[in-house]
């Protein structure tokens, strides 16, 4: 990409689509176009194509959607798979009407059924049935795909998809009601910290596996993506290649926050998928991998969240 080429960053607030702007400003890209959801609801098709039409950008980088955790999409199903599909769909249109030929599309490593081998290649994509909890987002985010797939197919555009798996990091949602897993687990241990509690709550069983990448180094794999020339326009796993179960994970962060009293694991919530470990073999050949270890994004995450409490007391 050309150091002044216009870039839209759709999402440019949320967790990833932030830390893409980090990555872009860092790398010299000085033309990064952005638009609050105020300035631009993009589920509102005319004025998504209005706003391509008239700015025309030369790539587009979509890290807008609606997103939560296992109890936020499970209950609020309907409007994980409205908000997204209209996201995706108004964007993805709208680029190639404005003539955009480079897009990005951020999925989820939820697309892949809930059963699959691990670790998970990019060819289990719709083999098996789906995680229940999240099942609506899940199939946002394959149609989201299969889009990129087809305007590829019918009209010779380069849009990829890149599925993370569980990413945390800077700008995260801390809101236990509707925050994933590796946030919750960092609020609630803070704040058993400070109440100098004995012990502090982990929904399900401990048991499941999962895999976490910091949100820099997803965005750094993105930017690496849509500066190569010549590569083939596809789907792209992006993790760690390691995982380890929630008990794990909690007991790391309960280090890296402090808190030493004991994890109680609540069975009556539900652990949704048991492993979700993604094969990174497709984006590792191109030569790309992941640098930050979970505990060094640990300790910056938790000094975020710090940092964001400090600001919110002001």
């Amino acid at each position: 990409m050309d150091k002044s080429a216009k870039i839209y960053v759709a999402g440019h607030r949320g967790m990833v689509g932030s830390a893409i702007v980090r990555r872009l400003q860092s790398a010299g890209y000085s033309n990064i176009l952005t638009r609050s959801h105020a300035d631009l609801d993009l589920t509102q098709q005319s004025k998504v194509v209005e706003f391509l039409a008239t700015e025309r950008p030369d790539y587009v980088f979509m890290a807008a959607a609606k997103v939560g955790g296992i109890h936020a999409n499970n209950v609020y199903r309907a409007e994980f798979l409205y908000q997204n599909l209209m996201i995706e769909a108004n964007v993805a249109h709208g680029a190639w009407q404005a003539g955009v030929t480079r897009m990005l599309f951020l999925g989820s490593s939820c697309i892949y059924p809930r059963d699959c081998p691990q670790p998970i290649k990019e060819e289990y994509l719709l083999t098996g049935a789906l995680e229940q909890t999240n099942e609506p987002y899940a199939i946002a985010k394959i149609a989201g795909v299969k889009l990129c797939e087809s305007y590829n197919r019918q009209y010779g555009t380069q849009y990829m998809s890149v599925m993370p798996t569980n990413l945390y990091g800077i700008n995260d949602n801390y809101d236990l009601n509707n925050s994933h897993v590796l946030p919750a687990l960092i609020r609630k241990a803070h704040e058993a910290r400070l109440r100098g509690d004995s012990s502090y709550e982990v929904w399900g069983s401990g048991r499941p596996m999962r895999e976490f990448l910091y949100v820099d180094d997803m965005a750094d794999a993105c930017v690496f993506l849509m500066e190569q020339e010549g590569i083939e326009p596809g789907l792209f796993n992006v993790g760690t290649g390691k995982d380890i179960t929630i008990r794990e994970l909690a007991e790391t962060v309960m280090d890296v926050v402090g808190f030493r009293g004991a994890i109680v694991f609540d069975s009556s919530k539900p652990d949704g998928t048991p492993r979700k470990l993604l094969n990174v073999d497709r984006l590792r050949n191109l030569g790309w991998s992941a640098r930050t270890s979970l505990r060094d994004g640990l300790t910056m995450t938790y000094t975020d969240f710090l940092a964001g409490m400090a600001r919110d007391r002001l």
